[in-house]
């Protein structure tokens, strides 16, 4: 293929305007990577034949891989102009969704679906345009068609999951993150929710296990180690967990880790290793999703008890987390949170204190990401 190129590129040397050498070498910079220079020839090119729509839809894919979306919208749109054909529509569709201009993307999917009614990754995408509208019914009726049609697609069956966990239909969500395991069985998303079912259902060994699966399958899930901390404090398994959550800062430390750390810490009463895992926290802002004016008091409450060698008696159970209170204490409002009395900030943490939920959502996303 390399030859190729540059057998293209020497004739080019000796006639630049052999624009059918060009064409060909346009083509080969795309499929190789070679992006840049497929731009520069393709708009070389455009120049002298305005009217190809081919020319158009090549440079919108190099515009794509550039992550220039903008710009690849309007290449396919021009090609669509020039001749509406069924890859050119399927192309700007696909631009449309990472533009979240989801109605105009819709439009561009139904095109397709008029010249090839049994495009199985058109009504996934239909699917996930809805999702994202949150029209779950026609969200639902896609994903289900673009299953009948492909019976191998995990991320519609991921989807159908996620719908059916949120209205709470946990038996058909389990189904559907069971089918995507079948599968792929190292798709450990489909754990995570598994294990986040079987938590709020009280099974808390098979959540256990299914998050255990989760992190064996992705160390970098964080959302795993909350739920896990979590199951293990409501437990008392604190030296399961400590492990756990050592053996992973180890590789990479991370703020939200050194929170449920710290925690851990609190919850057994050992003050300074609290208070130190609280600072680590904080020197991690980056990776810290807890609210940070609530661990900064955290850390300052124990400071001084521990100016004062006061102990502090272990936890004896751990509230539920609610996330609508956790935003309410995350107020951007520095003034009154500095006029915030004692009690008031003791009444936050116990708030934020339990440890985050599953983040479905941003995981629907990751899985759409993966797919592409």
């Amino acid at each position: 293929m390399d030859n190729d190129i540059e057998s293209l590129q020497g004739i080019l040397r000796d006639d630049p305007s052999n624009f059918q050498a060009r064409r060909e070498l346009s083509i080969l910079l795309v499929n190789n990577g070679f992006n840049e220079e497929a731009e520069g020839n393709l708009k070389y090119l455009i120049r002298y034949f305005p009217d190809d729509a081919e020319l158009y839809y090549n440079l919108g894919i190099v515009y794509e891989k550039l992550k220039n979306f903008e710009e690849a919208k309007a290449c396919y749109e021009k090609a669509v102009e020039i001749s509406p054909q069924e890859d050119f529509y399927y192309n700007l569709g696909d631009v449309l969704v990472e533009l979240k201009e989801w109605d105009a993307a819709i439009a561009a999917f139904r095109e397709v679906l008029k010249t090839d009614a049994e495009d199985g990754n058109c009504y996934f995408n239909l699917g996930l345009c809805y999702f994202n509208k949150d029209e779950k019914n026609l969200a639902t009726d896609n994903f289900q068609k673009a299953i009948s049609l492909n019976p191998k697609d995990i991320f519609a069956y991921f989807y159908l999951g996620y719908i059916y966990q949120k209205e709470g239909l946990t038996n058909f969500a389990i189904e559907n993150y069971q089918k995507v395991l079948e599968i792929s069985p190292d798709y450990s998303w489909a754990y995570f929710n598994l294990g986040s079912i079987a938590f709020q259902n009280g099974n808390i060994e098979e959540a256990k296990n299914y998050l255990q699966k989760t992190l064996e399958y992705n160390p970098n899930d964080i959302e795993a180690y909350k739920l896990l901390v979590k199951i293990c404090l409501k437990e008392g398994s604190t030296e399961e967990i400590l492990e756990v959550l050592h053996t992973r800062l180890e590789s990479e430390e991370n703020g939200d880790l050194y929170y449920c750390l710290a925690r851990v810490y609190k919850y057994i009463g050992d003050l300074e290793k609290y208070c130190d895992n609280l600072a680590l926290a904080l020197k991690n802002p980056y990776t810290l999703t807890f609210p940070r004016n609530i661990v900064e008091h955290e850390y300052e409450l124990m400071e001084e008890k521990l100016d004062r060698h006061e102990r502090i008696e272990p936890e004896s159970e751990i509230e539920e987390y609610d996330e609508t209170d956790t935003d309410e204490v995350s107020s951007d409002n520095e003034e009154e949170e500095s006029e915030a009395s004692d009690e008031e900030y003791e009444s936050a943490e116990d708030d934020a204190k339990e440890l985050l939920n599953t983040d479905d959502e941003a995981k629907a996303e990751e899985a759409l990401e993966e797919e592409e």
